[in-house]
């Protein structure tokens, strides 16, 4: 993935910042489709490459296409380059400005996108990286972040030095390796109009209106119930029809809540699952860390040890009107031991806080959901009883 950074195209010093990012709804499409159709036939992480324009302080992605997928036989540059020239040739944007990625959970950040991001930004200045989750969205909450990366994660990748002082001197962890750009989607008049038409189209069925991407799953149910119980006793149906309403209401929506249920849970379990990896892996880390310092601690000690017993031997030579020995270079005898990189703790600590901050919000809205369907039984209970 490093290699994807296309041509090269740097912007004038004197150009403003990027402040955020305008897409079109075409180029989203495309990449929700892409990345869904990754994530349903093999679970793998989909890539494609980002094109517009800089106006001002606004970058535009107007069109977008995938990597090829891993192929020893393909030359991806090749391909990039191949397929900007073919829409070059019909009047579309070509113009490279980033890449996108799909990600599990909000979890995306590793070692080889801040390596394949640095590339891009140090190549694109204007460049970013939109990642898409496929996980939320599938829940209903549309999630498209676009990222760059700061000052400092640029200046840390040009020293190529990850040791402890060197991430001190920078101020750098992992709540500041990237920054978050404002993304904004955009649709042409015409889709707004026909969009507009649509909603007008559609009757408004009561309490549709409270309906929303979040919720739709949870409330349709409640509203089908709701639409079952309002029918009068005296209702011209047939056996089957009720039977089949009476399924449709109840019984499809417990199997389909079920269903719902055990994709959260199995999501949740995974989400800790993977979250005890990455504490694990964290330990390990700090593991060898406390076992360098114990090494440079020892070393430390030998080296003043030997100090001290080559100034006693001096001495006992002066006392003898003896030559000193030879000065020696301690560095040579006590080479200095490498400093273990903190680059991927730093990375895993991030993965953590991803994690933890998922599963708080799963688990607060879970809660609220239980405190609230408790006091309506609670409140139905005294009702019964009076």
């Amino acid at each position: 993935m490093a290699s994807r950074g296309g041509p090269s195209r740097r912007v004038p010093e004197n150009e403003d910042a990027i402040t955020y990012v305008q897409c079109d709804g075409l180029a989203v499409m495309k990449i929700v489709k892409h990345c869904h159709e990754e994530s349903c036939s093999n679970m793998e992480v989909a890539q494609g490459a980002l094109l517009g324009l800089v106006v001002e302080n606004r970058l535009e992605i107007t069109n977008c296409f995938p990597f090829p997928k891993h192929d020893d036989t393909m030359d991806e540059e090749e391909y990039q380059l191949d397929m900007m020239r073919r829409l070059r040739r019909v009047n579309v944007d070509h113009f490279h400005v980033g890449w996108y990625q799909s990600a599990d959970v909000g979890n995306f950040l590793s070692e080889s996108l801040l390596e394949s991001q640095y590339h891009y930004q140090t190549s694109i200045e204007e460049s970013v990286v939109v990642i898409y989750d496929t996980k939320k969205s599938a829940r209903g909450f549309l999630t498209l972040k676009a990222y760059r990366l700061t000052p400092q994660a640029i200046a840390m990748y040009k020293e190529k030095d990850y040791t402890p002082e060197a991430l001190r001197n920078l101020k750098i962890g992992y709540e500041n390796l990237f920054i978050e750009v404002p993304i904004v989607i955009r649709n042409s008049p015409l889709t707004n109009i026909m969009m507009s038409e649509i909603s007008e189209m559609i009757p408004e069925e009561e309490g549709s209106k409270f309906l929303d991407l979040g919720t739709a799953s949870v409330l349709e149910g409640i509203i089908l119930s709701l639409e079952f119980h309002k029918l009068p006793s005296d209702t011209p149906l047939i056996a089957s029809e009720k039977y089949m309403l009476l399924q449709k209401t109840v019984g499809c929506n417990i199997e389909s809540s079920h269903r719902q249920n055990m994709r959260r849970s199995g999501t949740t379990v995974g989400q800790l699952r993977s979250l005890m990896e990455r504490v694990d892996e964290l330990n390990q880390e700090a593991i060898k860390f406390n076992r360098y310092q114990l090494s440079v601690v020892r070393q430390q000690q030998e080296k003043h040890r030997w100090l001290l017993k080559r100034a006693q031997e001096n001495a006992a030579r002066a006392a003898k009107d003896e030559a000193p020995l030879p000065e020696e270079d301690v560095n040579k005898l006590f080479k200095p031991l490498p400093v273990p990189p903190r680059m991927v703790p730093m990375i895993v600590a991030g993965q953590i806080n991803t994690y933890s901050q998922h599963i708080s919000q799963f688990c607060s809205q879970s809660l609220a959901k239980l405190y609230l369907t408790q006091a309506l039984q609670n409140a139905k209970e005294s009702k019964q009883n009076n």
